[in-house]
């Protein structure tokens, strides 16, 4: 690290307080390309494994059930080694962001040996898909994404400004990737691609190679104020023991990571069945229409949000808006999964939905932010890196054992893979019922039932009751 001490690596960003060049360059467009990037991997990669790759009948259906899940494991230690490696970065840089700078060539590289999967011998794919998908996931992106999700909660203790900075950042992901992912996919890229797969790696190694800039130009437009209070000469060390005894001992930090538990294996489920349920159930497959109807009418409620979502929060209170949101959510929800064939009542159900999915996509990580303030007023200490190492390895544990289960379903339910012709055409059957009732579960059904779990749990997260008052009392300490 003693490189980022140079003028070179310093940051553009030399104002006390956030500007615009910060919010636009380093929160919106900055992130956009490894978010982009991850997003499609969400959706598609698994398609890319079941239809381009037929990897579903491998070891009897059991491959992409259990080697997920096995991948995650490694994901979840090399997740907590980050936390206990970002805490312990010292530079003038701060403690997450020199990480991101590190992790641009690894994004790139590790991005495009995914695709890259020899043909011929079985035995060889499976080693290979392994081996990039652990390289990706387990080190990668384990790397971005920690120091990524800690610009938010590192940038500033003005929770009006950090509130600001998490909707920016959100709509890199809900808006930027959304349109290319949601939007440009179906309708244009996934009819054209098929399962021609020449075509999924030219396409993914372009998505890989554009996340390279556009991770260098976050790294030079973000700024770490919450590290830079702490003095240079400040030599006492927190433990990695008492850290974690500190965090799995606050209730406020116990409910976010069961709230964000119970969120992310809704949202997988819905991510991983969304082209099986637009293709199977819906409509048919890449009709270039279905899962393009479904987005837009989903996903028009994410554009008006930027604009609506922080006035309410900053006038009700992030919590009571998330909890609130995940009324609708339910009801929308609950809506298509008593109709799931029946195009205009999908829709409907899936815009309030959406609606009611706008507090949690655009205000949980200044939720999150209050409840580091809240540990270090309680502590005299910041857990900032083992914190968001756990949070991510909630993530990717619950994205793998998530997949496994669901290509289980797939396997076990007689999924049947589409193939190519005599004339380079790719040529779907119509599943079963059973695979069909299946795909609508994972796709609507669990998160009516996540929903109902979330309202719950949210009651209890009062955090932002007392926050400002805390975080005057830990300045006053650090003068």
């Amino acid at each position: 690290m003693k490189l980022l001490e140079k003028k070179f690596f310093d940051s553009q960003i030399k104002t006390a307080e956030v500007k615009s060049a910060e919010k636009w360059l380093g929160y919106l467009i900055g992130p956009s390309g490894a978010l982009l990037l991850n997003a499609v991997l969400a959706t598609y990669l698994n398609v890319y494994y079941t239809d381009v790759l037929n990897l579903t009948s491998v070891w009897g259906g059991l491959f992409l059930m259990a080697f997920p899940i096995a991948s995650k494991i490694l994901d979840a230690i090399t997740n907590l080694i980050m936390g206990y490696i970002i805490d312990r970065t010292k530079t003038k840089q701060g403690k997450a962001r020199p990480w991101l700078l590190f992790s641009a060539p690894l994004i790139l590289i590790s991005g495009i040996l995914l695709f890259t999967v020899p043909s011929g011998n079985q035995t060889v794919q499976v080693i290979w898909v392994m081996f990039s998908y652990n390289l990706f996931y387990s080190i990668s992106y384990t790397i971005y994404n920690m120091s990524h999700n800690l610009m938010v909660p590192l940038s500033t203790r003005n929770t009006t400004d950090r509130g600001g900075l998490s909707v920016f950042n959100q709509i890199s992901t809900i808006m930027m990737s959304g349109i290319l992912v949601a939007l440009i996919f179906p309708m244009v890229i996934m009819p054209m691609l098929g399962v021609d797969k020449s075509k999924w790696i030219f396409t993914m190694s372009l998505l890989s190679i554009l996340a390279f800039p556009l991770i260098i130009m976050e790294y030079y437009f973000t700024k770490e104020r919450v590290s830079e209070e702490t003095s240079e000469d400040e030599k006492n060390e927190v433990s990695f023991a008492k850290q974690l005894k500190a965090i799995l001992t606050d209730k406020y930090m116990l409910i976010i990571y069961g709230y964000f538990t119970i969120y992310t294996i809704g949202t997988c489920f819905k991510n991983l069945g969304l082209v099986y349920y637009c293709n199977y159930v819906l409509g048919t497959y890449n009709d270039g229409i279905t899962q393009t109807l479904v987005s837009v009418l989903g996903g028009i409620p994410m554009g008006i949000g930027i604009f609506a979502v922080w006035p309410l929060a900053k006038k009700f209170g992030k919590r009571n808006v998330t909890l609130w949101g995940f009324v609708l959510y339910a009801i929308g929800g609950a809506i298509c999964w008593v109709f799931p064939t029946n195009m205009v009542i999908v829709l409907v159900g899936q815009f309030i939905k959406n609606v009611g999915g706008l507090p949690c996509a655009y205000v949980f990580m200044a939720l999150f932010a209050d409840v580091l303030d809240h540990m270090e007023w309680k502590n005299d200490f910041r857990c900032d890196g083992i914190a968001m190492s756990i949070y991510n390895t909630i993530a990717v544990a619950g994205v793998g054992i998530c997949t496994g289960l669901f290509n289980l379903m797939l396997a076990a339910s007689g999924y049947i893979a589409p193939t190519l012709n005599e004339a380079n055409q790719t040529v779907a059957v119509v599943q079963s019922s059973a695979v069909q009732s299946a795909i609508t579960f994972a796709f609507v059904g669990l998160e009516v039932i996540t929903a109902i779990l979330l309202i719950g749990l949210l009651i209890f997260l009062n955090v932002e009751k007392e926050i400002e008052q805390k975080q005057k009392e830990i300045q006053a300490r650090r003068a």
